[in-house]
């Protein structure tokens, strides 16, 4: 045990006893006395190991259950992500978007190729924009399931988790049968997709969007009027609508406090504007609010995705654009004249070089509005 003298965590003067476990973890303890003779707790959160994804360190204050201060302190984890993409060629670029958020990797994906094919003037068939967003709201609602499973285990609700996860594999086992991966998927690719659609996986799809309403229901039953999970949530971690747009929050946080703002409805992309889907929107602000907003989310993800597969069922369009310079070329076997060939020679060895410009994309992420920018000076691989 050492002593760390005007430690930024403790009151001036005082000093904070620092504690190495043989397992390395870190755990600060340092209490204070109140006036009253109470003691507020300095509690040390995270990261549990190196090898976490995700981590982060907060420094908490507690006075019994209730955080009082906290202060996050980022830089535990870098990819290098921004300078990778300088490094390779634009298509090459896709499979490091997985590795962003591994829990909605095709989420990430989309981002990435609308901002190419932004960049490009290029525009993915009708039918492939559909199966975006079909793969798109599947990958919201796993995001969900595990942000709500997690988030009851650390309430005290522990069979939720297993609940969460059951459904969650069945939205996986979709995503293997459509690309052959479960997590980071690279399922995305500029200007639709290179896969056609096997066999079975519109009924896979339609299986989903049939048996999720009453597992959702489930969830409800056990949480949604549940005395303790209301008095662990409601009114807890109030976010007013001015504080939520002071801190830049997006996604369910921000609509959790009431304020209107949904990337699908706001700047629409894929086929949204031709869909018909709702916003969901808290009113107090707290913790329970944003449980309703994420498990409303879901609900909103099922009737898009019923709205799409249904049409989809009925197409027989091409998933990719080939006509565009800048998407893949065709499968060899398509390949039916030298030119053919050559092109995909160059494209392979290569890559292709867009217009000289930048772009700025968002979509509506389900941990809130992601964006992607990029800059091109004409050659194979980003500028930045």
């Amino acid at each position: 045990m050492a002593d760390i003298e005007s430690s930024p965590y403790g009151i001036p003067g005082e000093s904070v006893a620092e504690n190495v476990s043989p397992t390395g973890s870190l755990t600060i303890s340092d209490e204070r006395e109140l006036a009253s003779g109470e003691r507020l707790l300095t509690l040390n959160m995270g990261p549990q190991h190196p090898s976490t994804h995700g981590v982060l360190r907060v420094i908490l204050q507690l006075d019994g259950e209730i955080i009082t201060e906290c202060d996050p302190i980022l830089g535990y984890l870098h990819r290098g992500t921004e300078k990778l993409g300088e490094a390779h060629r634009y298509a090459q670029l896709t499979p490091w978007t997985d590795r962003t958020d591994y829990v909605a990797a095709p989420l990430n994906n989309l981002g990435y190729v609308l901002a190419v094919e932004k960049l490009c003037g290029v525009k993915a068939t009708e039918r492939a924009d559909y199966w975006r967003v079909i793969m798109a709201e599947l990958s919201r609602i796993a995001s969900h399931l595990v942000w709500l499973g997690t988030h009851a285990l650390d309430i005290g609700a522990l069979s939720m988790s297993l609940y969460c996860f059951r459904e969650r594999e069945i939205i996986l086992d979709i995503f293997e049968s459509f690309c052959g991966a479960r997590l980071t998927t690279n399922m995305m690719e500029i200007g639709g997709f290179s896969r056609e659609i096997p066999d079975g996986l519109v009924e896979q799809v339609y299986n989903f969007i049939r048996i999720f309403p009453d597992r959702q229901k489930e969830y409800s039953a056990l949480l949604t009027a549940n005395p303790i999970w209301m008095a662990r949530t409601k009114g807890v971690g109030i976010i007013s609508p001015e504080a939520a747009i002071s801190y830049s929050l997006t996604g369910a946080c921000l609509r959790g406090s009431g304020v209107n703002y949904d990337v699908r409805k706001a700047t629409p992309y894929l086929m949204y504007d031709e869909l018909d889907f709702e916003v969901p929107l808290g009113q107090y602000g707290d913790t329970y609010d944003r449980y309703l907003v994420r498990m409303e989310e879901m609900r909103q993800a099922i009737r898009l995705i019923q709205q799409c597969i249904d049409l989809v069922a009925r197409m027989d369009t091409p998933l990719m654009n080939y006509e565009s310079a800048y998407v893949i070329p065709p499968h060899k076997g398509a390949m039916t004249t030298a030119e053919d060939m050559q092109r995909h020679f160059i494209w392979t060895i290569k890559g292709f070089n867009p217009p000289v410009g930048e772009v700025w994309q968002t979509i509506e992420h389900s941990k809130g509005e992601l964006g992607y920018y990029l800059v091109s000076d004409g050659g194979p691989m980003p500028y930045r």
